[in-house]
């Protein structure tokens, strides 16, 4: 388990990257992101209050397998 509360996992064969948030004791995905416009999207609908801002921020986001912004198929 992550110690972050939003995880955009590895890129999946086809493109995207699934998106979860950990709130309330449990995890919740917010959708499939291609793009980070869709991940900031999905994080402004969860309430992340500047979700633009948090991107890169290791206490906030873990790029899981993949890199960072990269939503392409591996």
């Amino acid at each position: 388990m992550s110690s972050v509360p939003i995880v955009v996992h590895r890129p999946s064969p086809s493109g995207g990257r699934r998106v979860t948030l950990h709130r309330n004791g449990h995890d919740e995905i917010l959708g499939t992101a291609y793009s980070d416009q869709d991940l900031v999207v999905f994080l402004e609908h969860a309430g992340v209050a500047d979700p633009e801002a948090v991107l890169d921020d290791t206490r906030w986001v873990e790029w899981r397998d993949g890199p960072a912004h990269v939503f392409s198929a591996a």
